[in-house]
């Protein structure tokens, strides 16, 4: 029998993936295959199936880092971004024995005792025995590392069910036990790329990024492209879309950004169409240049910010038009959020901050004071035949810039957030 590796390791929990039936396996295995590149970046990571959990765990520290708990912790940290993750938490891997167990219990709280002559720990031991073979049943085990635990530390600590500030969970394996406290909270949905590739029109305002998040979610493989109007927007808010497409990375694992120079197509626009069709002719646009996008490097699908009634350009008859020229599978995963909504989410996930900076982008650009809000595709078809479409189409796709957005900063270690916050 081999010998049980005593490194900290990473328990990851899985929720939507565990009811794949017969395609669980392929599941799991994409999940796995995001988390170790996810923790490749603090080094070689392997990842091994547990029955219903998957175990994250360093190949070997990396130079420098001493503490290998401080890089578990790191891995978790990391572990709680990856779509399909429900949560993360560093654990202690022992021999399925008591007295190893008690080692590794003694060990956990002396990393979260408060200094001497402090008030006492309130703590917890959930413990759970899959192991019906293993000695003590798990209500026999709470009561045993309990006082074991009480003797060793004394006043330091005090039981408290109710209210603990740490609770020690104890799983008990066939040949392992896993000792640890409590989780990060993951974005849970499916594993990103189980789902295909989606291109994202990304504005650079709170919406697009929230709609790219929510698609990556349930599985999309997210890539964003961007229409900018220089001179007329400025390369402030050019980056800007580049920043947010980093912090977007951080949650795939990369990001590719398509720069389009729209310039000439708002300006044709502008001099030749109704300036009321103005917004949807646009946003037609977009989505012909985007669906070409799509075809040219294989993407699925479409994923918009839009949410319904949140503009003129977003009525039901507006998108209706506007989805007449796209050629691929539009997703509008903010359909039915409204604006707190959205922007609690945008909170979340870290955009919001980059989204609310003050650079006008393209669509803010040759607004007409009073927009159509119940356009008919025969009024818009007619006002679009003043435009060379295939031209200027042709035009963007030629201007076209291509950034790789990653994102190599360590996140930061700090306390696990509050579940479902």
């Amino acid at each position: 029998m081999a010998e049980i590796s005593r490194a900290p390791v990473v328990l990851v929990r899985y929720g939507e993936v565990g009811l794949k039936g017969d395609n669980r396996a392929w599941f799991e295995q994409r999940l796995a295959a995001n988390l170790r590149h996810a923790a490749a970046r603090l080094g070689p990571h392997r990842v091994r199936n547990l029955r219903g959990r998957l175990v994250l765990a360093a190949d070997e520290p990396p130079p420098g880092t001493g503490d290998p708990w401080l890089v578990a912790e790191q891995a978790a940290c990391v572990a709680a971004r990856v779509f399909g993750v429900v949560g993360a938490v560093p654990a202690l891997q022992v021999p399925a024995e008591l007295a190893a167990i008690e080692d590794a219990a003694v060990t956990l709280v002396q990393r979260h005792l408060r200094a001497e002559g402090e008030p006492p720990l309130p703590f917890k031991v959930a413990a759970r025995r899959a192991n019906k073979q293993f000695a003590l049943d798990s209500m026999e085990l709470n009561r045993h590392l309990g006082a074991h635990l009480l003797r060793r530390f004394g006043s330091r600590l005090r039981v408290d069910v109710h209210r603990p500030e740490l609770t020690l969970h104890v799983e008990v394996r066939d040949r392992v036990a896993f000792v640890y406290g409590d989780e990060r909270p993951g974005p849970g949905g499916l594993p990103v790329g189980v789902s295909g590739r989606a291109l994202a029109l990304i504005s650079g305002g709170i919406d697009s990024p929230v709609a790219s998040w929510l698609g990556m979610k349930r599985g999309l493989r997210v890539d964003g492209v961007h229409f900018h109007a220089m001179p007329f927007t400025t390369e402030q808010a050019l980056q800007k879309v580049v920043r947010l497409g980093r912090v977007l990375a951080t949650w795939q694992g990369g990001m590719r950004l398509y720069l389009v120079r729209f310039t000439d197509v708002q300006k044709a626009i502008y001099r030749h169409c109704p300036p009321e069709y103005g917004v949807i002719l646009m946003r037609r646009m977009m989505m012909r240049i985007a669906t070409a996008l799509a075809e040219r490097d294989g993407y699925d699908a479409l994923v918009t910010g839009e949410s319904l009634g949140q503009v003129a350009s977003q009525t039901v008859q507006s998108m209706s038009v506007v989805e007449v020229a796209a050629g691929r599978l539009v997703l509008r995963p903010l359909v039915g959020l409204d604006k707190t909504e959205i922007v609690d989410l945008a909170n979340r996930i870290g955009t919001y901050a980059t989204s609310i900076e003050p650079y006008e982008d393209c669509c803010t650009l040759f607004v007409a004071r009073h927009p159509a809000t119940r356009p008919t595709l025969s009024e818009v078809e007619e006002a679009e035949q003043r435009l060379d479409v295939a031209a200027l189409v042709q035009d963007c796709l030629a201007s076209i810039e291509v950034v790789e957005a990653t994102h190599d900063t360590l996140l930061p270690v700090g306390p696990p957030p509050v579940a479902g916050g």
